[in-house]
């Protein structure tokens, strides 16, 4: 009997188990389940076929980035650059290459590496060829003045000037580098890098590689010249040749020398800079120099500099303008007023490894040099990293390549 009301009980407990778990099953299957959705009513949660799915809300990282509207939603995109998000338009469905502003100073030219030619974009917006004929896998394009020649690199390191309005071309020897035009562009500078240190020189030329001129010695030390001929004709190059020359007890700074090269192998007197990295562009009149370096002052962030750039005042008046980016990343629009992309959320020691903060989002910055005032001019709709920055001549727009994509793009500023 004992024997028995153990099976019972046994039997008992298993059927009370099974229903048990059929009930909890029952709960996690179907009791979640929504109830049926009224007619006329939309699911809620569920995006409505045919529509996109909204953007969700958030803060955006700071330093330039787009915030928010009272109500969480993000700002309209303005057409017109006014310090805001504002729209960018593509002029390119895919990407280019050495673009340059043409003669006209609100057409651009191009080089497409997809087939090999170069293109203008007229005033309409049309793409048109600069010429019938066809340069494959061109590595650079060193534009002049007003964008109707230019110096091509191809990958074994031949070179030609080729003269997009007459359509020819004339070759130049492969053992120069970094061929730049005059600011008349009838010239031609060079660094001519033979095989003995002894024979490497900075030379000019006529802009068809004849009569050509020694300048300066260069030695083993080719790689610490950059070209850069001044607007005015004076200066054809910068030497940064030298070591730290001592802490500045006036700024707190380490410092060191930037030697100008004369066109006429004149002594100008050194730009002393604070830092390192030292890259430079010229103002339109060549009255100033703009130029960007880092050190241990700038938390190892490039920052931008102005200084004077004349023959009689080499050197003068040289100040910080406080705004983290590299020269590179800006554009003359006149004399006194510079655009700049600047990277968003920069992080200490960025100058040390560019190349580690290549694609970091830019915002558009105006300086205006004679007051040193900086301000935001647009932040792009899309984050966006900014290179090859041009303003069109009437100041109205600018036009940039988008790293991300390659395209050619614009923002309007007026």
């Amino acid at each position: 009997m004992q024997e028995r009301s153990k099976r019972v009980l046994l039997i008992t407990g298993f059927i009370a188990s099974v229903i048990a778990i059929g009930f909890a099953m029952y709960l996690v299957f179907f009791a979640s389940e929504q109830a049926p959705t009224p007619p006329g009513e939309k699911p809620t949660g569920v995006v409505p076929s045919g529509t996109l799915t909204p953007s969700q809300t958030g803060t955006p990282g700071a330093g330039g980035s787009a915030g928010t509207t009272g109500d969480g939603a993000l700002p309209e995109a303005s057409p017109v650059a006014s310090g805001g998000v504002t729209q960018t338009i593509a002029l390119t469905t895919g990407p280019v290459q050495n673009p340059t502003l043409s003669a006209d100073g609100k057409s651009m030219n191009f080089y497409n590496k997809e087939d090999g030619y170069f293109y203008t974009i007229d005033k309409d917006g049309n793409i048109v060829k600069l010429s019938t004929q066809a340069f494959p896998n061109v590595q650079t394009a060193a534009w002049n003045q007003n964008a109707e020649k230019a110096v091509l690199t191809f990958p074994d390191e031949s070179k030609i000037v080729y003269n997009f309005e007459t359509q020819t071309q004339i070759t130049l020897p492969k053992h120069w580098d970094d061929v730049e035009f005059s600011p008349t562009s009838d010239h031609l500078i060079a660094k001519s890098l033979a095989l003995d240190p002894n024979n490497r020189w900075l030379v000019t030329s006529n802009d068809n590689g004849s009569n050509v001129t020694s300048i300066q010695a260069l030695g083993d030390n080719a790689d610490k010249v950059q070209v850069s001929w001044s607007p005015n004709d004076q200066v054809v190059a910068f030497a940064d040749t030298s070591s730290i020359v001592g802490n500045n007890t006036s700024s707190g700074f380490d410092t060191k020398v930037i030697y100008p090269v004369g066109k006429n192998q004149e002594n100008f007197k050194g730009l002393v800079v604070e830092g390192f990295g030292f890259a430079s562009s010229w103002s339109p009149s060549g009255k100033t120099i703009l130029y960007s370096v880092y050190g241990d002052y700038s938390q190892g962030k490039p920052l931008l500099w102005l200084v004077d750039g004349t023959s009689a005042n080499m050197g003068n008046n040289r100040h910080s303008l406080g705004v983290n980016t590299w020269v590179d990343k800006c554009t003359w629009s006149a004399d006194t007023v510079v655009y700049c992309a600047v990277p968003q959320n920069l992080p200490d020691n960025a100058g040390l490894q560019r190349t580690l903060y290549a694609n970091l989002p830019d915002t558009l910055f105006k300086i205006d040099l004679s007051s040193g005032r900086s301000s935001v001019v647009a932040i792009p709709q899309t984050e966006t990293t900014m290179s090859n920055l041009s303003v069109s001549t009437d100041g109205s727009v600018l036009y940039y390549t988008d790293t991300f994509s390659g395209q050619l793009k614009l923002i309007k500023l007026k």
